[in-house]
């Protein structure tokens, strides 16, 4: 057995959102990659990433986070889920039949400014959200628009075959991005997380992986997020990407 990548300590990093360089985005892009592959656990890497974006993406000038609510999603077929995980999603299918190959949009790490927020299974609405169909997609704004932004139909979401897979190959994934959350149609509850959390801005980065799952980290942000920092989480996500193939074969949830 090899011995696992060693991961610089957190820190070593700060990253400010609001004025992002290239240099930033290598080095975050490295310890993504570096934090992945030395996980044991697909669940195990969501968390050490999402706690390193949490912790470290701060104003340089003030030391604050920029973070507000930072969170690590993973499609999974129904089947492979959980018992708890398939009680979460069929209680909240509206009624709708849930086959064993109905993709279900299952979160695996979060970590954030309430305590609630800062584990999977304390999640009121959002552990597992069973994405049955094309038009269920559509009813929920935030998932539709964030699925366009990565460069993905809803048809490559659901139902991924190997051709499709093989297309993906050949795309360049995109960010999903509002700069203005307030009043934003893509992010949901203004009244209760918006507004009293004062977001500013939200930044979600992924990408299809060659088993035809989707990654993607959300990153609900109290400080502007330009555009162009934004694009260059094209480039952290492929590295998180690569970090995250070596887990493919392993465990997706720790014991």
């Amino acid at each position: 057995m090899g011995q696992k990548p060693a991961v610089p300590a957190a820190d070593q990093f700060t990253y400010d959102l609001s004025r992002l360089t290239l240099a930033d985005m290598v080095r975050c892009g490295g310890a993504l990659r570096g934090l992945a592959a030395a996980s044991a656990t697909m669940e195990e890497a969501a968390g050490a990433v999402t706690r390193h974006l949490y912790d470290n993406l701060k104003d340089k000038n003030s030391g604050d986070r920029c973070c507000v609510l930072v969170r690590f999603f993973k499609t999974h077929v129904y089947a492979q889920l959980p018992s708890q995980l398939q009680k979460f999603a069929a209680a909240n299918a509206a009624g709708t039949s849930l086959g064993d190959d109905t993709k279900c949009l299952t979160m695996l790490g979060t970590a954030g400014d309430e305590p609630r927020w800062n584990s999977r299974q304390t999640s009121q609405g959002h552990q597992c959200i069973p994405l049955a169909s094309e038009a269920i997609v559509d009813q929920f704004p935030m998932i539709a628009q964030l699925v366009r932004q990565l460069g993905l139909t809803t048809t490559e979401l659901l139902r991924a075959t190997p051709e499709i897979i093989d297309d993906l190959k050949q795309k360049s994934f995109g960010v999903f991005h509002v700069p203005v959350a307030l009043g934003s149609p893509f992010i949901p509850a203004q009244q209760d997380f918006v507004k009293p959390h004062a977001i500013a801005s939200a930044l979600g980065f992924g990408g299809m992986l060659p088993d035809g799952e989707l990654f993607v980290v959300i990153i609900f942000s109290r400080a502007e997020v330009p555009a162009a920092a934004a694009q260059m989480f094209r480039t952290i996500a492929l590295n998180l990407k690569l970090g995250i193939l070596a887990l493919l074969e392993m465990p997706v949830f720790a014991d």
